[in-house]
């Protein structure tokens, strides 16, 4: 499949420097815009610029940090037709995300954003605006608020279980123990806790039919097709239209999938809003899509504002809540798992606290978390190694700013690389490229003391910060913390017989998430009571 995206990548790219012969007098003299003072950055190509960098055999988080150890922390390149700005300290990252934040709010238009999110009406791709404002306040005081948050506990401890009880099936099918692909296991139980949270108990064992089936197959499929050039068009535009790498043509064939789904399932609630009102009763809201209805149907009196939540909305909210929360979630306790695996002194004090503050009686559950700093540790240093969007969602310039001296023009790309940020051995000075969790127990311990992932401290940023900061921070950080304390305290982990820590690959695939490039194997044997793993909660 890469070497297919490779050929695919370099035939585009073929195809431009074609055009570009016959295209030559857009870059005569008389077509060359007024010098600006450009942040420092490589010279580039004749019309694709630097787009050959995102497209080499590094990974683009990693290619742009090689470039910015040579250029700065504030670098320029030319990506196609787009000035490209990308942030690379935790110095340049607040610049960008708090003292230039309004400025730099904006989103670029891309392909995923216009179909997947219906033209932009969900929260991720939105460009900034009064609909933008309003979408961001439903989710901080609606969707995602720390009452709704708290309001689906029992849900995700009810998954915690299913997944325990899954992993405990295998190991006694197995003999006591059993060689599990990590991400298959976390990545259903992560699917099925966000979709009962958004779309309801009904649809979240969909799997069975031919509609859930193809559901989940287009997730995993806009998944991969997501990379940082899966659509030269988007950076030439004026070859947009040959839709060379088939990328409009893919995502409008899954936009098609995704809203026949959500078609349905709108209507299903619809239908049971309706007969509660037929009988007299309040409607009573049981997950995400019930509150979206209520909100689009008060905003039904406003039919002329243009921050309206219509249908299209209620189902590009959806879509954003399911792909943001579904991946990101899974993949980043996939590579938790991997680090103390690889790291076996810090699996044994992970499971050791657990031991001593929950005991092995009863479940870890999400209110024993603030009691357990060591697995924050561990989920916050997971975030910094393994960044799930090591470049964030791009930011896009609503106007000419004035960065750190150098000039920004309006309508330029903005990347910040939390990844290389999260690495700098200026904020970082022990060991930045290695697991060590123990940096964030206390102050002074390896730069990490202190240190928080919600958009105060630019040294860490997984989330992002700012006014495009994640709004469902806060959730993820529960999922996540409850998915590793729940693995670790219910299983005794080893790499399968023969596979050394040194020798487990950290290689990673750029998709919408940056996860292993491959899935983690590892045996995991129960160390709780029998009984424990036939708990429902």
């Amino acid at each position: 499949m890469e070497r297919t995206a490779t050929a695919s990548m370099a035939m585009a790219l073929s195809a431009i420097l074609a055009v570009f012969f016959i295209l030559r007098y857009m870059l005569s003299p008389s077509g060359r815009k007024k010098a600006m003072n450009l942040p420092p950055g490589p010279r580039g190509l004749p019309v694709i610029g630097s787009l050959g960098v995102l497209a080499s055999s590094l990974p683009p988080h990693r290619a742009l940090a090689a470039l910015a150890s040579r250029h700065g922390e504030l670098m320029h390149l030319r990506l196609g037709s787009h000035h490209t700005v990308v942030a690379s300290s935790a110095a340049t990252a607040r610049l960008v995300l708090k003292t230039h934040d309004l400025a730099l709010a904006d989103r670029p238009p891309t392909t995923a954003g216009e179909t997947m999110s219906y033209g932009y009406l969900g929260i991720v791709h939105t460009p900034y605006g009064a609909y933008w404002r309003m979408a961001r306040k439903l989710c901080a005081t609606e969707l995602f608020s720390a009452r709704r948050v708290a309001s689906f506990e029992r849900v995700r401890a009810q998954e915690m279980r299913a997944l325990a009880r899954g992993l405990f099936e295998r190991a006694v099918d197995g003999g006591g123990a059993a060689a599990v692909a990590v991400r298959e296991h976390v990545a259903g139980a992560t699917l099925r806790n966000i979709l009962r949270m958004t779309v309801g108990e009904k649809w979240s064992g969909c799997y069975g039919s031919a509609d859930g089936e193809a559901f989940r197959r287009t997730l995993d499929e806009a998944f991969a097709a997501s990379g940082a050039v899966s659509n030269v068009g988007e950076w030439v535009p004026w070859l947009g239209w040959l839709d060379l790498q088939g990328c409009r043509r893919r995502m409008k064939r899954l936009g098609e999938i995704y809203d026949r789904f959500y078609e349905k399932i709108l209507d299903e609630h619809e239908e049971r809003r309706r007969a509660a009102a037929a009988a007299g009763e309040l409607a009573v809201a049981s997950d995400l899509v019930d509150v979206l209805l209520q909100l689009a149907e008060e905003c039904v009196s406003e039919p002329s504002s243009e921050a309206r939540l219509t249908r299209d909305g209620v189902k590009a909210f959806i879509q954003d809540i399911i792909a943001g929360g579904t991946e990101s979630s899974a993949v980043t306790i996939e590579w938790a798992m991997s680090e103390l695996l690889r790291r076996p002194d810090a699996m044994a004090a992970a499971a050791a606290e657990l031991d001593r503050v929950v005991g092995r009686e009863r479940w870890v559950t999400e209110r024993d978390l603030l009691g357990l700093p060591y697995i924050d540790a561990v989920v916050k240093e997971t975030l910094r190694l393994h960044p799930v969007g090591p470049l964030l969602v791009p930011h896009h310039a609503r106007e000419h700013t004035v960065v750190a001296g150098y000039d920004v023009p309006a309508g330029a790309r903005v990347l910040v690389n939390v990844w290389a940020i999260a690495r700098d051995p200026a904020s970082w000075p022990d060991a930045p490229g290695e697991f060590r969790p123990e940096r964030f127990l206390a102050a002074g311990g390896g730069g990490g003391g202190g240190v928080d992932v919600r958009g105060a401290h630019f040294e860490l940023l997984p989330f992002g910060a700012g006014r495009r900061i994640c709004p469902a921070v806060d959730l993820a950080m529960k999922l996540v913390a409850a998915g590793v304390a729940n693995l670790v305290q219910g299983f005794a982990w080893r790499l399968p017989e023969g596979v050394k820590p040194e020798d487990v690959s950290m290689e990673e695939h750029v998709g919408l998430s940056t996860k292993r490039k491959v899935p983690l194997v590892a045996v995991a044997e129960p160390r709780l009571h029998a009984h424990l793993y036939d708990a429902t909660e």
